[in-house]
C-alpha cells in the first residue's frame, strides 16, 4: 500500500513585528539569528561591569579646590573603581550637610564642625564623615590695613564686618571671640550675601569680612586691592583647633554600598596626590567647568589651599585623610564653648576611618 503523506499546511506569515515573526523571516540566516539570541541573553544577564552611580556635591563653585575631585574624573580614577560620579556645585560648606543627610546626594564635601552640630540637633540621622580633607580649616577674618585692621585681634574692636549668615567661617566666630576674649558689642556685624562680600570690602563699605582665606584673599586681590593692604587672620593661627572640610556619606549609601565608599576614597586619595603633583592641570580642569574663571586666579587659589589646608605638617607626617584623636576631642570641646550639646558623645561620633585606604597608600 503506498505511503500517504499529509498535505503540507502553510502557516500564514505574522502580520505584526513580533519576535516570532522576525525569526520566521530569518530562517536560513543562522549567523544573524545566533547574534540576536546572544544579544537577547545578554540583556537579561546581570551587568557585572555596570558602574555604581554616585551623586557628589561640592561645598562651592568650580574653583581651585574643586580640582581635588575633578582630577579623579580626568584621570579615570573613579571609573577604575566602578563608579560613575556626577559632581555638582554647592552653596556653602554648611549647605552640603542637609543635601547629603536628605539623600539628595550620596556624598558631599562640607564643614565637619557644622556636621557635629547637625548630628546633635538631628539625632535620628546618623550622617558621618569618612575622610578629612582640610586638616587645617580655611576659616578666616580678612580685613584691610587701610581700614585699621592688623594682625592683632584687638584691632577688630569697633570695626564693621561683612558676615554672611550661611558662611562656615562666620559660624566659628563665637569660638574665635571666646578664645581671644573679644567683646563683639563693640563691633557691627552685617549680614551680607556671598556675591557682595569681597566687593563691599574692596569698596570700603566694611572693614573686614568672614570667609575662607582661599576665597576672600584671592577675590580681593583679583579686584585690584593691593596685597600689602590685605590682612588674613586664619582662625587656626589664633587658638581655634577645629578641623575643616570632610567627605561625608549618606547613611543609606554607606549601609548599602560600603565597597563603593571604599573605592571612592581610594580614587580621591589618588586624585589629591595627582593634584599636589600637577596643580597646573588641576586649574585647567576647573576652567573647563567655569568659563568665567581665570586660570591664573584658580591656580593661585588651588596652591594656597594645598599649602594651608591640605598638605599640613601633620598630614605630611601621618598621611592624608585621617584625624588626630586628641585634637578632635579638643575641637569638640571648643564647639561646646558656644553650643549646648544634648548628647555630646553621640554628636562627636561623627568621623569613621574604616573606609579609608591603608595608611601606606595615604602617605605623600
Amino acid at each position: 500500500m503506498p505511503v500517504m503523506f499529509a498535505k503540507e499546511t502553510k502557516m500564514p506569515a505574522p502580520t505584526s513585528p513580533t519576535l516570532f515573526g522576525r525569526l520566521h523571516r530569518l530562517i536560513g540566516r543562522p549567523a544573524l539569528v545566533a547574534s540576536l539570541v546572544a544579544a537577547g541573553l545578554a540583556a537579561f544577564a546581570p551587568a557585572a561591569s555596570a558602574q555604581t552611580a554616585v551623586r557628589f556635591t561640592l561645598d562651592w563653585r568650580f574653583e581651585g579646590p574643586a580640582a581635588l575631585f575633578l582630577m579623579a574624573q580626568e584621570k579615570g580614577y573613579f571609573k577604575a573603581e566602578g563608579l560613575d560620579v556626577t559632581i555638582d556645585t554647592g552653596n556653602g560648606s554648611r549647605e552640603a550637610i542637609p543635601r547629603v543627610a536628605s539623600g539628595t546626594y550620596d556624598v558631599g564635601f562640607g564643614d565637619v564642625n557644622s556636621l557635629i552640630r547637625f548630628r546633635d540637633e538631628n539625632p535620628s540621622v546618623d550622617l558621618k564623615a569618612v575622610m578629612m580633607v582640610y586638616d587645617k580649616p580655611p576659616f578666616s577674618i580678612v580685613g584691610r590695613k587701610s581700614r585699621g585692621v592688623t594682625a592683632d585681634v584687638k584691632s577688630l574692636e569697633g570695626k564693621k564686618f561683612g558676615a554672611p549668615a550661611a558662611d562656615a567661617a562666620f559660624a566659628q566666630w563665637p569660638i574665635f571671640k571666646t578664645v581671644n576674649k573679644l567683646d563683639d558689642s563693640k563691633m557691627r556685624l552685617e549680614n551680607v550675601g556671598f556675591p557682595v562680600r569681597e566687593p563691599m570690602l574692596a569698596s570700603g563699605e566694611v572693614d573686614a569680612v568672614f570667609g575662607f582665606a582661599n576665597s576672600s584673599f584671592i577675590n580681593l586681590k583679583s579686584r585690584g586691592v593691593p596685597v600689602d593692604d590685605i590682612v588674613v587672620m586664619l582662625m587656626a593661627d589664633y587658638g581655634v583647633e577645629l578641623y575643616g572640610n570632610v567627605i561625608m556619606v549618606s547613611p543609606k549609601f554607606m549601609a548599602e554600598k560600603p565597597e563603593a565608599v571604599r573605592g571612592l576614597l581610594r580614587a580621591i586619595t589618588k586624585s589629591v596626590k595627582e593634584t599636589v603633583a600637577n596643580p597646573d592641570l588641576g586649574a585647567q580642569l576647573v576652567i573647563k567647568r567655569n568659563d568665567v574663571a581665570k586660570v591664573e586666579v584658580e591656580l593661585e587659589r588651588l596652591k594656597m589651599t594645598l599649602e594651608q589646608n591640605v598638605m599640613t605638617p601633620w598630614v605630611k607626617a601621618n598621611g592624608f585623610g585621617g584625624i588626630d584623636k586628641a585634637r578632635w576631642e579638643r575641637a569638640v570641646e571648643q564647639i561646646g564653648l558656644t553650643f549646648t550639646f544634648k548628647d555630646k558623645a553621640k554628636a562627636a561620633d561623627a568621623f569613621v576611618d574604616t573606609f579609608l585606604p591603608a595608611s601606606a597608600e595615604r602617605v605623600f
